[in-house]
């Protein structure tokens, strides 16, 4: 599994399990209550993947994607001398 699916894997967990406990927490169980907390719970587990792969990336922990500022591999430096 790669390092991004594993991430978007982790969003989905986030996500489901934040609209689990706000369910719960909120002990309404209306289904207008959990359509709501349901659209919240996917925004949240969205804005979750996006913080931690903009984090993930900074640190180097995620493969460089084709259209990146950065060159994925420099050009050799010359030797002095």
């Amino acid at each position: 599994m790669t390092p991004v699916a594993r991430l978007k894997l982790s969003a989905v967990v986030f996500a489901l399990s934040w609209t689990g406990w706000m369910v719960w927490w909120s002990g309404i169980y209306e289904p207008a209550n959990i359509v709501i907390l349901t659209v919240c719970g996917t925004g949240v587990g969205y804005l979750w993947y996006r913080g931690m792969r903009s984090r993930f990336d900074r640190r180097g922990l995620l493969p460089r994607s084709p259209n990146s500022a950065r060159p994925a591999n420099p050009p050799p430096m010359s030797p002095a001398g």
